[in-house]
């Protein structure tokens, strides 16, 4: 099987073996090593191929029907890339753009992780193939030409897609490029030979880095870590104001998270009997049947392993008369992922002082929601939310006050941890490398969409705190869209209130 390595010779390096095409010719002719055992090319660094007679590979090559598709309609956010690229064209005039989608990783020998495109191709293109390379020319005139380059059919002339262990028997039919024309709404063409063109071409080029090493050695001298570095800051601010397009499919997963929570709650009673990773498991059935995958590795945190931030390795015992801290977010099939969290009480009622924990950072959330409208900075909502905190916290008599005081020395923070929330979209932590001045201290806009989600961590060996509060981990969050007069909740479909809440499990459990 193909290794993240395996795509240089495609793309100017020097793997340390031959192409695909030539492995394949070669083992179809009868020239490579073999051991009389049935194994494909994907065991190819062992020196191990089938043994093919020249018989069997003249039937190979014939009596295949044609299945290229043609009057296919295109992508759903076809039309929203195009104005995307347009954008990305207008902010570097006369450069040559190279975004690479990126290649298999290895996860271990021969097998590799699931591929997941890169989200800078992903957002310029809606495609997802792996190795595909998205290229904009510019034009004498001005403006660029965009043209994905993408990997073909594999060949059956030459024996790839049935020797090959990423051949078409082997992992599945890719598109053609004309296919892909179709449904991409751009020119697409064979990556094999985007190395080429990219070497012979001459002038500016910018390249988004850390996904194709083939691609990058195919530009050395060419690119600076400089101009590359603006071109990723761009494109990441690009995605700071969603479109219609994406502010659909968010929404989409914010419904389907609500239906995976609603899952959870009512195998509850299983979980009892294993462990969290039923909860895991629970919830990423429903992403898998809805969507794509899980947006970001689910925390299914019981007991006190809700005060670990990023619990994930979901392997605790679920009891009742403890809080279940679930954070977990559908994939849409489109790659735009939910982020939401609800801190449920295992049994289906909280205790007193659960539900006083936990009625704090509800009323923390909800003023850092209120907080979040048009016009707005984007410091607010933190503010708003950690100022309820931390007056709570004074309240309690955990912090001697004034509540500015603590504020002021961020004293609250030993419990509170983290910020109250970050940009959310085809990325779940969206946007990262935007500037300061475009993200933490911009302007909330219309279309922009964040996260909400205050918490209240106190670790099983705090001395600080009372016996009682020890272990106990609450945090809410649900992902809102900054609207013309205000602001929508995507996530609205779960309960927040605690009495909700016990409502809620109530009806999904009787």
């Amino acid at each position: 099987m193909a290794k993240a390595g395996d795509r240089q010779d495609t793309a100017g390096g020097s793997g340390e073996e031959a192409g695909v095409a030539q492995e394949a010719a070669e083992a179809a002719d009868g020239t490579a090593a073999a051991d009389g055992q049935d194994r494909p090319i994907k065991q190819r660094k062992n020196g191990l191929y089938p043994m093919v007679s020249d018989e069997l590979a003249a039937s190979m090559k014939s009596g295949w029907a044609d299945t290229e598709r043609r009057g296919l309609e295109p992508i759903a956010q076809a039309p929203y890339a195009a104005a995307r690229r347009a954008a990305l064209s207008a902010r570097f005039p006369g450069e040559r753009i190279v975004v690479p989608a990126g290649n298999l990783r290895t996860r271990s020998n021969d097998t590799e992780y699931p591929f997941r495109a890169s989200t800078e191709y992903v957002h310029l293109t809606g495609d997802q193939t792996q190795d595909a390379v998205l290229v904009l020319e510019p034009r004498e005139a001005g403006g660029h030409d965009a043209t994905a380059y993408l990997l073909p059919r594999s060949d059956r002339e030459n024996g790839e897609f049935w020797l090959d262990g990423q051949g078409e028997l082997w992992v599945g039919r890719r598109n053609s490029p004309a296919e892909g024309e179709q449904l991409l709404g751009l020119p697409c063409k064979d990556v094999r030979t985007v190395a080429d063109v990219l070497r012979e071409a001459t002038g500016p080029v910018r390249v988004v880095r850390g996904h194709d090493g083939g691609i990058e050695a195919a530009l050395t001298d060419k690119t600076t870590g400089e101009r590359d570095g603006e071109l990723k800051v761009f494109l990441s601010e690009l995605r700071l104001v969603k479109d219609e397009f994406e502010i659909g499919e968010l929404q989409q997963a914010c419904d389907s998270t609500a239906r995976g929570f609603e899952d959870v709650v009512r195998v509850l009673d299983r979980a009892q009997a294993t462990s969290e990773r039923y909860i895991e498991g629970t919830f990423f059935l429903r992403a898998r049947v809805e969507g794509n995958d899980v947006g970001y590795g689910s925390i299914c945190a019981s007991g006190p392993h809700a005060t670990t931030l990023h619990w994930v390795r979901n392997d605790g015992p679920v009891r009742a008369g403890e809080l279940l801290l679930l954070d977990a977010g559908v994939e849409t099939r489109s790659l735009y992922t939910a982020d939401v969290t609800r801190t449920l009480p295992v049994d289906g009622r909280f205790s007193p002082l659960q539900k006083k924990i936990y009625d704090a950072v509800y009323d923390a959330q909800q003023a850092g929601i209120d907080a979040v409208k048009p016009g707005a900075a984007y410091r607010d909502f933190h503010e708003a939310a950690q100022r309820v905190l931390a007056e709570r916290l004074v309240e309690w008599g955990l912090l001697e006050g004034p509540a500015e005081r603590v504020l002021e020395l961020a004293l609250q923070r030993r419990w509170t941890l983290h910020g109250t929330g970050h940009m959310l979209g085809i990325d779940v932590h969206d946007c990262a490398q935007a500037r300061t001045e475009a993200y933490v201290d911009c302007t909330l806009e219309p279309g922009m969409v964040l996260t909400v989600e205050p918490g209240l961590y106190f670790q099983a060996d705090d001395l600080t705190v009372p016996e009682e509060y020890r272990g106990i981990g609450v945090r809410i969050e649900d992902d809102i869209l900054v609207t013309e007069s205000g602001n929508r909740n995507l996530s609205a479909g779960l309960p927040r209130r605690s009495d909700e809440v016990e409502e809620w499990m109530a009806g999904l459990t009787a």
